[in-house]
């Protein structure tokens, strides 16, 4: 009998690798960093600024603390879970993009339910974007590869004729 998680072994994968560099760049910030400071990496392109956020991602929502973001992260990522489980075999870009997604949820998912908030860092300043952190990269990647995965499929290997 195969294990499950051999069906979408990089779904697993990129969910992990994701979840793990999430908590370790949060970790790094909150244990060298007070709340508010900024380290200019390119002076007025790309900073590190330590900030807390209720919201969603890119501080979406973040006026009044949104208590139901842990619960959607929590769906989606038992959702997500349960496709990759239960469902078909993905292909590479569903796989990769699918787990980044879940990392990304889970990420932000488990600072909400433990804290209440999520640690964002990363401050593209040169467009005034909002601070975001790796989680929210992970998700966004995601979609990418999800995209990918709608509009060119699967590319084959060299050699594989069909």
């Amino acid at each position: 009998m195969k294990l499950r998680f051999q069906k979408n072994p990089l779904f697993w994968i990129a969910a992990i690798i994701s979840i793990v560099l999430d908590h370790l760049t949060k970790f790094w910030v909150v244990q060298n960093f007070q709340l508010e400071e900024s380290l200019a990496l390119w002076p007025g392109v790309f900073h590190f600024t330590y900030v807390t956020n209720t919201g969603a991602a890119f501080s979406l929502f973040s006026n009044g603390g949104v208590y139901w973001l842990r619960w959607l992260s929590l769906i989606v990522s038992l959702g997500l879970m349960a496709f990759a489980w239960f469902g078909p075999r993905f292909n590479r870009w569903e796989q990769l993009g699918y787990g980044l997604i879940l990392g990304g949820a889970l990420g932000n998912g488990i600072d909400r339910f433990v804290s209440g908030y999520v640690v964002d860092f990363l401050h593209f300043r040169l467009i005034d974007f909002p601070v975001f952190n790796v989680a929210d990269v992970s998700i966004n990647i995601g979609i990418i590869c999800l995209l990918i995965a709608t509009f060119f499929g699967d590319i084959p290997k060299l050699g594989n004729k069909k």
